[in-house]
C-alpha cells in the first residue's frame, strides 16, 4: 500500500482555496466542521482556509428537519445563511455563491469539495474539474442514501495533475456508474418532515462528512495519508476503507471496461 504526500504548495505560505459544491444535508454538515480544521491548519502555522460556499437552493420548511437551518430562514439562500453564519461566529471571511454549478461555471480552488445528491451534478463536477484547463488539486465527492455512503479524494487528471501511476484516481475513475445518467433513480425532493426522515436517516451526513474532514485533517496535520476514502454503512456499523493501491485502482479500470 502506497501513501499520498501533500505538495508543499499548499504548506508555504499561502492560504488553502476550497469550494464546496452543495449546502444541503452533507454540504452542510461539512461546511459547518471546516472552521475546526482551518483553526488546526492555523495552530500548525499554516495559512488556513479560504471558503466558497457554493448551492442556489433556497431554504425550504422541509430543510428545517435534518439540516440546520430554521424556520425564520426559509426562503433565503443556504449558502449565504451557512457562510454569514460561519463568519460571524468566527471571525471569517469566508464567502457564498447562491448559484447552481453550470458548464460555464469556473472553479480555480485548490480543492473542490462535492456534496451533491444527483449524478448529473456529480457528472459537472468531473467534467469542470478535469481537462487542461482545469488547475484543481483535489477533489472531494461525498455520497450517500439512506443509511450509508461513501467519500472518495482524488486528484482530477487536468492540466496540474499528470497521468502517473501514484495519482490518486477520483471517484469518477473508480466507479464510473456514480456519474452515469442513466442510473440516475428519479425522485422529488422530499415535501413533509417524515418522507424526508425515510429517505435519508438521521445523522448520515453528519458522520460521512466528519470523516471525511478527518482525512482532509490528517493529510494536513501528517502531510500524508495512507487511505483517501472509505465506505461507510450505518445499519450495520460497518467502514470500509479505501487504500492508496495503483494496482488495486489498475483491477478496478479492468473490470470497468469489461462492464462497459
Amino acid at each position: 500500500m502506497s501513501e499520498y504526500q501533500l505538495s508543499s504548495i499548499l504548506t508555504q505560505g499561502r492560504v488553502v482555496h476550497m469550494a464546496v459544491i452543495g449546502c444541503g444535508g452533507t454540504g452542510s454538515a461539512f461546511a459547518s466542521g471546516l472552521p475546526y480544521l482551518h483553526q488546526a491548519m492555523r495552530a500548525l502555522g499554516l495559512q488556513g482556509l479560504q471558503v466558497t460556499l457554493m448551492d442556489g437552493d433556497l431554504i425550504s420548511e422541509t430543510n428545517c428537519v435534518r439540516q440546520p437551518f430554521s424556520r425564520g430562514e426559509v426562503g433565503l439562500h443556504k449558502s449565504i445563511v451557512l457562510a454569514s453564519r460561519l463568519n460571524q461566529f468566527w471571525g471569517l471571511n469566508w464567502e457564498a455563491a447562491p448559484e447552481y454549478l453550470t458548464d460555464k461555471s469556473k472553479l480555480d480552488f485548490d480543492i473542490v469539495v462535492g456534496c451533491v445528491d444527483t449524478r448529473n451534478g456529480r457528472k459537472l463536477i468531473h467534467n469542470l474539474v478535469t481537462g487542461k484547463n482545469s488547475f484543481v488539486r483535489l477533489w472531494l465527492d461525498i455520497g450517500n442514501d439512506a443509511d450509508s455512503g461513501q467519500f472518495v479524494l482524488g486528484q482530477p487528471l487536468n492540466g496540474r495533475n499528470k497521468p502517473s501511476a501514484e495519482r490518486l484516481r477520483t471517484v469518477a475513475e473508480l466507479y464510473p456508474e456514480v456519474i452515469d445518467f442513466a442510473e440516475e433513480k428519479p425522485g422529488d425532493p422530499s415535501c413533509s418532515a417524515l418522507e424526508a426522515l425515510t429517505r435519508q436517516q438521521p445523522f448520515v451526513n453528519q458522520v460521512l462528512a466528519a470523516q471525511a474532514l478527518a482525512l482532509l485533517s490528517r493529510l494536513f496535520w501528517h502531510g500524508s495519508i495512507n487511505y483517501h476514502g472509505a465506505f461507510l454503512n450505518l445499519a450495520t456499523g460497518k467502514s470500509t476503507p479505501l487504500p492508496i493501491d495503483p494496482k488495486q485502482w489498475q483491477r478496478l479500470s479492468r473490470w470497468n471496461r469489461r462492464a462497459a
